[in-house]
């Protein structure tokens, strides 16, 4: 997947469809939330996980630097905002990637993380996308809502999805890892269990896998951020802020106001391909209007560094340091089905 281009023009216009016919953004979470009972909810067909093969990111004449980036979401409790967040700013995002160069040519991939203990829905996951089918793969995505009120989510069965079945071009042939994002206010349980990969995916994996492993497993690919909303119904625990700090390091990022989402990512991406550096990136933010300068600086503090004036790394990122056990904040039990 990832032919095409991004256009506002196209976003725009199906917002004035939108508006006009009077359908929402998630039409398809809509319909089947105020239509069917909860034992009928599934995941749209495009988003199914269950044989999920490979999702790929892939270069060609029209992209011939792909580069992978992945946002995947809670969508449990009131992290339902951020989808609709990040709906409406997609040119946002677009604008800073595209038009201030800090990636020629991203390919993005949208999904939702759930509960496997407890939710109908507890994984999706789009494509790689180039232009605006992005845009569709996230307004298919159900907005289910639950989640179990143990202050965990099945954030490792989203990893264990992305290391196994996805394939970047940007690793596999230049050893250029991509993004992953992953915005949430729980914590992840302590193993991928082999069960549920076995009913939400179709994969046969025989044993469960510790948490830890399957991260090492994802970050070969994917730089890996966890983004923190304030707002969110744990951000003010600090038990999940100084888990995911511990696990991730400075790849932990506070947003003070969820509709600064997109540009996060932007300047993040930005701050990471070493087109910007900080100042660079809030003075870009200043010159397409925005207003979110304050909020994105705090934010992204941590991940601040000079710009080199000349890139010798063929644009490769040294390897992230590998977290261990010990000291570890998981909850110690956790429901199976």
């Amino acid at each position: 997947m990832g032919s095409g281009r991004w256009s506002s023009d196209v976003y725009d216009a199906a917002q004035r469809y939108r508006a006009a016919s009077g359908t929402g953004a998630f039409a398809y979470s809509d319909h089947v939330t105020a239509g069917s009972p909860q034992s009928q909810w599934r995941a749209h067909p495009s988003l199914d996980p269950h044989g999920l093969s490979v999702r790929e990111s892939r270069d060609s004449a029209e992209h011939p630097e792909s580069l992978a980036i992945a946002v995947l979401f809670d969508v449990t409790g009131s992290m339902r905002r951020v989808p609709r967040a990040l709906q409406t700013r997609l040119p946002e995002l677009f604008g800073l990637l595209l038009s201030k160069g800090y990636a020629a040519h991203p390919q993005i991939l949208f999904g939702a993380i759930g509960d496997a203990t407890c939710d109908r829905v507890p994984l999706q996951i789009g494509q790689f996308e180039s232009d605006n089918r992005m845009e569709d793969d996230l307004g298919n995505i159900l907005l289910e809502g639950g989640g179990g009120g143990q202050m965990t989510e099945s954030y490792e069965l989203a990893l264990y999805a992305m290391a196994r079945h996805t394939s970047l071009d940007c690793h596999e042939k230049r050893g250029h890892r991509g993004y992953l994002f992953i915005i949430g206010d729980e914590l992840p349980y302590a193993a991928v269990k082999s069960h549920e990969v076995r009913d939400v995916i179709g994969d046969r994996i025989g044993q469960d896998i510790p948490f830890l492993t399957v991260l090492d497993e994802v970050r070969e690919k994917f730089d890996v951020y966890y983004v923190l909303p304030a707002g969110a119904g744990h951000a003010g625990d600090r038990r999940v802020l100084e888990t995911w700090r511990q696990i991730l390091g400075q790849n932990v990022i506070e947003l003070d106001d969820v509709d600064t989402v997109c540009e996060t990512i932007a300047l993040t991406v930005g701050l990471g391909e070493q087109a910007i550096d900080l100042a660079q990136g809030l003075a870009d933010l200043a010159a397409a209007g925005s207003r979110t300068g304050e909020d994105v600086a705090r934010s992204l503090a941590g991940l601040d560094r000079p710009r080199p004036a000349h890139r010798t790394d063929s644009g490769h990122r040294p390897p992230e340091p590998r977290r261990t056990a010990p000291g570890f904040g998981f909850r110690a039990g956790h429901r199976d089905r």
